[in-house]
């Protein structure tokens, strides 16, 4: 059985190895998944049409367009967990204007080069990227007025204490909203392996439940599913590793779901 540890490791590789192909020009994959038998399929929201998208900060890695519904304002600071290349921090960089700030925060180096040098070339000031771990951020408490995420903290081995930070980023009163993969129902441990060959955001899903309500255990009030979409992860994908029996055993009231939760401290 992998340690926590060694997912860590392995989800930085996976990390690291999109942000040198992308420099690299060989573009990237939905939550970063690699390897020789992968026939991956983006389950991210369009971020067409979003203002304040940046495309050299888009490397295909998300599972929603969190901004869209964390009523972020003008002037606040935000904090955007697991940054990547900068897609989102951007993105609410563009709503919170040159009076407030943005801080990305992502443990592989390789990304926050890489969106060190975005926000350099956007000439965005009150944009910073910071190398550090989710379940033990390297800042202050209550900084922030948000705190945002994209299809990141699924993969963190310890969520409850991940919650626990993003609880004590925020300011009395302040939300969070992230999207992020969930699961619903019986999901066989095969059917996730091939599932993960598909689309490799959902290594480390969780049940919905169990999600929610480590949320509200970490202190939040207000929790809330404000927005979901079902992965839509085909037979012959599932097939490849999966048995017909475990497939139907998932069919049989299993999803795999993208979700956006909102949630507040409490004041």
């Amino acid at each position: 059985m992998n340690t926590p540890d060694d997912v860590k490791a392995s989800v930085r590789e996976k990390y690291a190895s999109i942000a040198r192909s992308n420099d690299q020009g060989d573009g990237s994959c939905c939550c970063g998944s690699a390897g020789d038998e992968l026939e991956v399929t983006m389950i991210g929201d369009d971020y067409d049409g979003v203002e304040g998208y940046v495309a050299d900060a888009d490397m295909q890695l998300g599972c929603g367009v969190p901004t869209d519904l964390a009523e972020i304002q003008s002037g606040d600071a935000v904090l955007d967990l697991g940054s990547g290349a900068g897609l989102d921090a951007f993105t609410a960089r563009h709503i919170t204007g040159p009076d407030g700030r943005v801080v990305g925060v992502d443990m592989t180096p390789e990304m926050v080069k890489k969106a060190r040098a975005n926000a350099e070339s956007l000439g965005f000031e009150n944009v910073s990227f910071l190398k550090g771990d989710i379940e033990d951020l390297p800042l202050g408490d209550a900084q922030f007025d948000v705190v945002i995420s994209n299809c990141v903290l699924n993969l963190v081995p310890d969520k409850a204490t991940a919650f626990s930070e993003m609880y004590r980023m925020l300011k009395p009163g302040a939300h969070f909203c992230v999207s992020d993969i969930v699961v619903r129902g019986a999901l066989p441990e095969a059917v996730r392996r091939s599932a993960e060959m598909y689309a490799g955001c959902v290594g480390g899903a969780i049940e919905e439940e169990e999600y929610l309500a480590l949320l509200e255990a970490a202190g939040f009030e207000d929790v809330d599913v404000v927005r979901r979409k079902t992965i839509n992860v085909p037979d012959e994908a599932l097939l490849k590793r999966a048995s017909e029996e475990d497939v139907a055993t998932f069919r049989d009231g299993g999803a795999i779901e993208s979700i956006t939760v909102r949630g507040s401290r409490k004041v």
